[in-house]
């Protein structure tokens, strides 16, 4: 069976690029209907940051990705110590200092063949020196506590950065002085900023939890981080995660860094909001938004606003309007009264108060007043929201409906 593990160090929130590493594990084990581990490798105590292991959670349990069992490395402190025990009984490790060490052969060669990209890579032994595998304080090094619990869990498939690669051969030499079946290596290309350099907090290395504050989905961001690096045969762009399933191959993974582009981010997150229905779409912004503005006038709002918004923290900043009254205003209204008032006589006497009717009133007052039209909504569109820039203003309008409507045109008029 195919069992993967993703192994978080809880010495911080991981950035986007370790939960696409996760994301990698999670499509591969559902695909091959095998099982996804959770292990939280927390045995370097001084490094640990507080909460970082419940983010953890968090960013898996938000995004979708269920994990089949969740391991602890700090309470298996015995089985490491048990395993070193055995290495230096054999004589393949010592003890010097407190700590236990264990012995690199001379005249040997370390191989395999990697997943990505289906090559061979190849360490000489005579490069490599002794390393730590228990540490003075019985807590046991990466190395050790890595290789003891892949093999306990039957790990089959170990999917990583290729920042681990250089660490390889001493994983290999410890299955090996076991008698241990090695699983199949799977190191994954960086990602890279714009500028071609590792991703870095300048590009985007952000958490996925810092993304879904900014107002991200998270069918967006699972979509995004699939294909940085991942290019499905059949060349597809939006799918959904039971899409991605289906289809997800190591071999069509490429050994190619892949470039991390924000731009194509929010390209993305626009498109999700765009195929979103508006019932979902309206508690998604609700939620959002920390459940303080009305519901029914979100719902009202979204046909006018999915269009213009790329992130749920695009709407608040366009639709405020529906909820405030404007405080200020973006153009100078000050030579504008008469205007303002003939406005306000022409929508008084208005009983049908719908979006196409206001429209058309509006559009003949303007020719009546002998402005053009583009000016005119403009310095309407400004006294009712504030702003240069909103939604449909007819649709606005009918919704603020007309005694709100009448009460902006006035406090908009210049003494």
């Amino acid at each position: 069976m195919v069992r993967v593990r993703i192994a978080p160090s809880p010495t911080g929130i991981p950035h986007i690029g370790n939960t696409r590493t996760a994301l990698f594990n999670f499509l591969f084990a559902k695909h091959n209907k095998g099982k996804f581990v959770l292990r939280i490798e927390d045995t370097d105590q001084k490094r640990i940051v507080k909460g970082a292991k419940e983010a953890i959670v968090e960013i898996l349990e938000w995004l979708g990705m269920d994990v089949d069992e969740m391991h602890i490395q700090s309470e298996r402190l015995d089985e490491y110590k048990k395993y070193a025990k055995v290495l230096v009984e054999s004589d393949l490790a010592f003890e010097e200092e407190g700590a236990i060490w264990m012995k690199m052969p001379k005249g040997k060669i370390f191989s395999w063949q990697d997943k990505i990209g289906n090559k061979k890579i190849s360490f000489k032994s005579d490069v490599l020196e002794d390393f730590v595998i228990l540490k003075s304080d019985g807590f046991p090094t990466y190395h050790l506590a890595n290789v003891v619990d892949d093999h306990l869990m039957n790990i089959s498939h170990i999917i990583r950065g290729d920042e681990w690669i250089s660490s390889t051969p001493k994983h290999i030499l410890l299955y090996e002085s076991f008698g241990w079946k090695l699983p199949l290596f799977a190191h994954l290309p960086v990602i890279l900023g714009p500028d071609k350099t590792k991703l870095s907090k300048r590009h985007g290395a952000k958490s996925v939890l810092d993304y879904r504050s900014e107002g991200y989905l998270k069918e967006a961001l699972i979509n995004f981080m699939a294909l940085l690096g991942w290019g499905p045969s059949a060349n597809k762009e939006l799918m959904d995660i039971s899409e991605m399933i289906s289809l997800f191959d190591l071999s069509d993974v490429n050994s190619a860094s892949p470039i991390f582009d924000i731009k194509k981010l929010d390209w993305m997150n626009g498109e999700y909001i765009r195929r979103t229905q508006n019932s979902k779409l309206k508690t998604q912004i609700w939620e959002y938004l920390g459940k303080k503005y009305p519901i029914q006038i979100i719902e009202k709002t979204i046909p006018l606003a999915r269009d213009r918004i790329k992130k749920l923290s695009d709407y608040l900043p366009l639709c405020e309007f529906f909820f405030k009254e404007p405080n200020k205003y973006e153009i100078d209204l000050s030579q504008k009264k008469d205007m303002l008032r003939h406005v306000l006589n022409t929508l008084k006497g208005l009983r049908n108060w719908k979006g196409v009717v206001l429209g058309e009133k509006m559009q003949k007052l303007a020719s009546s007043l002998k402005i053009r039209n583009s000016e005119f909504f403009m310095m309407l569109r400004v006294a009712i929201t504030g702003k240069k820039i909103s939604p449909p203003l007819n649709e606005s309008m009918e919704i603020l409906g007309k005694e709100k409507v009448l009460e902006r045109i006035k406090n908009a008029m210049p003494l």
